[in-house]
Protein backbone atom coordinates (compact mmCIF):
# COMPACT_ATOMS: atom_id res chain seq x y z
CA UNK A 1 0.00 0.00 0.00
CA UNK A 2 1.21 3.34 -0.35
CA UNK A 3 0.03 6.27 0.90
CA UNK A 4 -2.93 6.35 1.97
CA UNK A 5 -5.80 3.82 1.78
CA UNK A 6 -9.09 4.66 0.03
CA UNK A 7 -12.85 4.72 1.53
CA UNK A 8 -15.54 6.14 0.62
CA UNK A 9 -18.37 8.14 2.67
CA UNK A 10 -20.67 5.57 4.48
CA UNK A 11 -18.40 2.21 4.07
CA UNK A 12 -17.72 0.53 7.14
CA UNK A 13 -14.08 0.37 8.38
CA UNK A 14 -12.98 -2.06 10.98
CA UNK A 15 -9.44 -0.55 12.49
CA UNK A 16 -7.42 -3.35 14.21
CA UNK A 17 -4.22 -1.85 15.78
CA UNK A 18 -1.40 -2.86 17.56
CA UNK A 19 2.48 -4.41 17.16
CA UNK A 20 1.56 -7.18 15.31
CA UNK A 21 4.62 -8.34 16.87
CA UNK A 22 4.88 -10.49 15.17
CA UNK A 23 1.46 -11.27 13.46
CA UNK A 24 0.02 -14.44 13.77
CA UNK A 25 -3.14 -16.73 12.37
CA UNK A 26 -4.98 -15.32 15.60
CA UNK A 27 -5.34 -11.76 14.55
CA UNK A 28 -6.06 -13.37 10.46
CA UNK A 29 -9.24 -14.79 12.91
CA UNK A 30 -10.30 -12.01 14.55
CA UNK A 31 -10.11 -9.83 11.49
CA UNK A 32 -12.57 -12.45 9.55
CA UNK A 33 -14.56 -12.63 12.73
CA UNK A 34 -14.73 -9.12 12.94
CA UNK A 35 -15.64 -8.88 9.33
CA UNK A 36 -18.62 -10.94 9.07
CA UNK A 37 -19.91 -10.53 13.00
CA UNK A 38 -20.01 -6.83 12.58
CA UNK A 39 -20.85 -6.27 9.20
CA UNK A 40 -17.82 -4.78 7.68
CA UNK A 41 -16.88 -3.40 4.66
CA UNK A 42 -12.97 -3.37 5.12
CA UNK A 43 -10.70 -3.93 7.91
CA UNK A 44 -7.30 -1.76 8.36
CA UNK A 45 -4.75 -3.16 10.58
CA UNK A 46 -2.61 -0.41 11.92
CA UNK A 47 0.67 -1.45 12.64
CA UNK A 48 2.07 0.67 15.72
CA UNK A 49 5.37 2.16 15.13
CA UNK A 50 4.91 1.75 18.92
CA UNK A 51 2.95 0.84 22.07
CA UNK A 52 2.70 4.07 24.53
CA UNK A 53 1.74 1.50 27.67
CA UNK A 54 4.61 -1.18 26.55
CA UNK A 55 8.55 -1.07 27.89
CA UNK A 56 9.86 -2.82 25.13
CA UNK A 57 10.78 -1.72 21.67
CA UNK A 58 8.94 -3.56 19.04
CA UNK A 59 10.94 -5.21 16.06
CA UNK A 60 11.42 -2.87 13.16
CA UNK A 61 8.14 -1.18 11.52
CA UNK A 62 9.48 -2.34 8.55
CA UNK A 63 9.60 -6.28 9.10
CA UNK A 64 6.12 -6.37 10.58
CA UNK A 65 4.56 -4.86 7.74
CA UNK A 66 6.46 -7.15 5.49
CA UNK A 67 5.28 -10.07 7.71
CA UNK A 68 1.60 -8.79 8.05
CA UNK A 69 1.37 -8.65 4.62
CA UNK A 70 2.52 -11.74 4.26
CA UNK A 71 0.08 -13.52 6.61
CA UNK A 72 -3.32 -11.36 5.41
CA UNK A 73 -4.16 -11.58 2.24
CA UNK A 74 -7.40 -10.55 1.48
CA UNK A 75 -8.87 -8.22 -0.85
CA UNK A 76 -10.84 -6.49 1.86
CA UNK A 77 -8.27 -6.04 4.95
CA UNK A 78 -5.41 -3.55 4.58
CA UNK A 79 -1.93 -3.62 6.38
CA UNK A 80 -1.41 -0.12 7.01
CA UNK A 81 1.43 2.03 8.41
CA UNK A 82 -1.21 4.57 9.16
CA UNK A 83 0.27 5.74 12.69
CA UNK A 84 3.60 6.25 11.10
CA UNK A 85 1.73 8.42 8.29
CA UNK A 86 -0.34 10.31 10.59
CA UNK A 87 2.14 10.75 13.11
CA UNK A 88 -0.06 9.59 16.10
CA UNK A 89 1.42 7.37 18.60
CA UNK A 90 -1.90 7.09 20.92
CA UNK A 91 -4.98 5.79 19.84
CA UNK A 92 -7.34 8.68 20.68
CA UNK A 93 -4.99 10.76 18.17
CA UNK A 94 -5.18 8.30 15.44
CA UNK A 95 -8.88 8.10 15.95
CA UNK A 96 -9.11 11.90 15.50
CA UNK A 97 -7.13 12.20 13.01
CA UNK A 98 -8.80 9.37 11.03
CA UNK A 99 -12.07 10.80 11.38
CA UNK A 100 -10.75 14.33 9.87
CA UNK A 101 -9.38 12.63 7.11
CA UNK A 102 -12.17 10.33 6.17
CA UNK A 103 -15.43 12.35 6.89
CA UNK A 104 -18.70 10.12 6.75
CA UNK A 105 -16.22 6.51 7.30
CA UNK A 106 -18.20 4.32 10.22
CA UNK A 107 -14.82 3.15 11.87
CA UNK A 108 -15.65 0.76 14.04
CA UNK A 109 -12.46 0.48 16.56
CA UNK A 110 -11.74 -3.26 16.75
CA UNK A 111 -9.94 -5.36 20.25
CA UNK A 112 -9.59 -8.35 21.68
CA UNK A 113 -11.57 -9.08 25.26
CA UNK A 114 -7.85 -9.05 26.47
CA UNK A 115 -7.49 -5.26 25.33
CA UNK A 116 -11.17 -4.42 26.73
CA UNK A 117 -10.16 -6.09 30.60
CA UNK A 118 -7.07 -3.73 30.31
CA UNK A 119 -9.22 -0.65 28.74
CA UNK A 120 -8.93 1.71 31.85
CA UNK A 121 -5.15 1.76 31.70
CA UNK A 122 -4.88 3.02 27.98
CA UNK A 123 -4.13 6.81 27.67
CA UNK A 124 -7.92 8.85 27.23
CA UNK A 125 -9.75 5.54 27.03
CA UNK A 126 -13.40 7.16 27.84
CA UNK A 127 -12.13 9.75 24.93
CA UNK A 128 -12.04 7.01 23.18
CA UNK A 129 -15.11 5.46 23.78
CA UNK A 130 -16.65 8.96 22.75
CA UNK A 131 -14.82 8.77 19.21
CA UNK A 132 -15.64 5.48 18.02
CA UNK A 133 -17.71 2.59 18.47
CA UNK A 134 -15.99 -0.60 19.60
CA UNK A 135 -16.23 -4.09 18.41
CA UNK A 136 -14.43 -6.42 20.66
CA UNK A 137 -13.77 -9.98 20.21
CA UNK A 138 -13.18 -12.65 23.22
CA UNK A 139 -10.15 -14.22 23.95
CA UNK A 140 -9.60 -17.60 25.47
CA UNK A 141 -9.46 -17.09 28.97
CA UNK A 142 -10.36 -13.28 29.08
CA UNK A 143 -14.36 -12.74 28.37
CA UNK A 144 -15.30 -12.89 32.16
CA UNK A 145 -12.58 -10.34 32.82
CA UNK A 146 -13.33 -8.14 30.17
CA UNK A 147 -16.89 -8.00 31.34
CA UNK A 148 -16.38 -7.36 34.98
CA UNK A 149 -13.98 -4.68 33.62
CA UNK A 150 -13.62 -1.28 34.90
CA UNK A 151 -14.47 0.20 30.60
CA UNK A 152 -17.38 -2.64 30.15
CA UNK A 153 -18.71 -1.89 33.94
CA UNK A 154 -18.54 2.33 33.50
CA UNK A 155 -20.22 1.80 29.58
CA UNK A 156 -22.42 -1.01 30.25
CA UNK A 157 -25.28 1.31 29.32
CA UNK A 158 -24.10 1.64 25.92
CA UNK A 159 -23.59 -2.07 25.37
CA UNK A 160 -25.12 -3.76 22.08
CA UNK A 161 -26.14 -7.63 22.64
CA UNK A 162 -24.71 -9.88 20.12
CA UNK A 163 -27.83 -10.14 18.24
CA UNK A 164 -27.54 -6.46 17.21
CA UNK A 165 -23.52 -6.58 16.26
CA UNK A 166 -24.24 -5.58 12.95
CA UNK A 167 -25.87 -2.36 13.70
CA UNK A 168 -22.52 -1.35 15.63
CA UNK A 169 -20.62 0.69 13.25
CA UNK A 170 -24.45 2.72 12.35
CA UNK A 171 -24.52 3.40 16.48
CA UNK A 172 -23.56 7.08 17.99
CA UNK A 173 -20.26 6.37 20.31
CA UNK A 174 -20.40 5.70 22.94
CA UNK A 175 -21.15 2.08 21.99
CA UNK A 176 -19.86 -1.35 22.58
CA UNK A 177 -20.74 -5.38 21.43
CA UNK A 178 -19.16 -8.03 22.47
CA UNK A 179 -19.12 -10.84 20.36
CA UNK A 180 -17.94 -14.78 21.54
CA UNK A 181 -17.82 -17.29 19.43
CA UNK A 182 -14.72 -19.68 18.19
CA UNK A 183 -11.25 -18.83 19.60
CA UNK A 184 -7.69 -19.53 19.03
CA UNK A 185 -5.67 -19.62 21.91
CA UNK A 186 -2.22 -17.84 20.29
CA UNK A 187 -0.85 -14.78 21.53
CA UNK A 188 2.73 -12.23 19.93
CA UNK A 189 4.43 -12.80 22.76
CA UNK A 190 3.98 -16.41 23.40
CA UNK A 191 5.40 -16.73 20.06
CA UNK A 192 8.20 -14.18 20.67
CA UNK A 193 9.17 -16.54 23.73
CA UNK A 194 8.82 -19.38 21.98
CA UNK A 195 11.64 -18.34 19.63
CA UNK A 196 9.12 -18.39 16.82
CA UNK A 197 9.86 -14.64 16.27
CA UNK A 198 12.96 -12.56 17.50
CA UNK A 199 12.96 -9.18 17.37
Amino acid sequence: MAGFPLARPGMRVGLFGGSFDPPHAGHVHVTKWAMKGFGLDRVWWLVSPGNPIKPDAPADLGRRLAAARAIMRRPRVEVTDLEARLGTRATADTLAALRRRYPGVRFVWLMGADNLATFHRWGRWQEIMSLVPVGVLARPGDQLRAGLSPAACRFARWRLPASRARALPFAQPPAWCLLTGRMLDLSSSELRALGVWRR
